[in-house]
């Protein structure tokens, strides 16, 4: 984490605001403040930030609908702040794509925790290809329908994929070419569920493997690297629906 980081903090309470601020800014973080949707816009419009801290209620736009809006105009990681009764509320915006949740009340350590580790995942794994709305990604004569999270082998067929699955094969797809790790391919497939001793992401590739490049010494999609992870070989292309 760059000891500049700067964070904006979402939140329709000033004292929340205040605490967090105040908190973040005595750990050698920058700190900008928005009480709502139009206050966040703005305070991104005029600077550079690297993590948004969203709650999810507040009057007006509320943070699953501001949620909604960063992701699909930014890259930015976002941390939600939850009531601790909202479970579908914390599902709802993780689906969404955010990258941690925090329930309150929490303490200002733990944010600042969470806030860490998210920028290292975020600063750590490589720059990623985003399909369009519309676009499929096509490979080797499959295509996989980002919208309809559809995938059809080169006879148009479609095979069925486990949303653990379907994440993963995104995930390569979206990074076509890089060697990544397993600790890398768990930040971008569980997120916040990833346990440092999980050795899902391998039987995951397993499955994927079966279904798609069932020969692991010749492979065409996914190749091991020793001790680094795995590479997706394939060339990948972004193709109208």
């Amino acid at each position: 984490m760059n000891a500049t980081s700067t964070i904006l903090v979402v939140d329709d309470h000033r004292d929340i605001r205040d605490l967090v601020g105040r908190y973040l800014q005595e750990h050698g973080l920058r700190v900008l403040l928005a009480d709502g949707g139009d206050a966040m816009k703005r305070q991104l419009k005029d600077h550079a930030v690297d993590l948004v801290v969203l709650d999810i209620m507040m009057p007006g736009a509320d943070g699953l609908t501001l949620c909604r809006y960063l992701r699909e105009h930014t890259e930015l990681p976002v941390i939600l702040l939850t009531a601790m009764s909202e479970e579908t509320d914390r599902i709802v915006g993780l689906e969404m794509g955010a990258d941690d949740y925090l329930t309150k009340p929490f303490s200002p350590r733990e944010l600042l925790a969470r806030i860490k580790a998210v920028l290292r995942r975020a600063t750590a794994l490589p720059p990623r290809r985003s399909p369009m709305a519309g676009q499929c990604l096509c490979f080797d004569g499959w295509t996989l329908n980002v919208d309809r999270h559809q995938l059809t082998d080169p006879e148009g067929v479609e095979v069925s994929l486990s949303t653990a699955e379907y994440k993963l094969l995104l995930a390569f797809l979206e990074h076509a070419g890089r060697v990544l790790s397993r600790d890398q391919l768990m930040d971008l497939t569980l997120g916040r569920e990833a346990d440092a001793f999980d050795r899902s992401i391998d039987n995951h590739v397993s499955r994927l493997r079966r279904k798609m490049d069932p020969d692991p010494r010749h492979p065409r999609l996914i190749k091991t690297i020793w001790g680094g992870g795995y590479q997706w070989i394939a060339d990948v292309e972004e193709v109208p629906v």
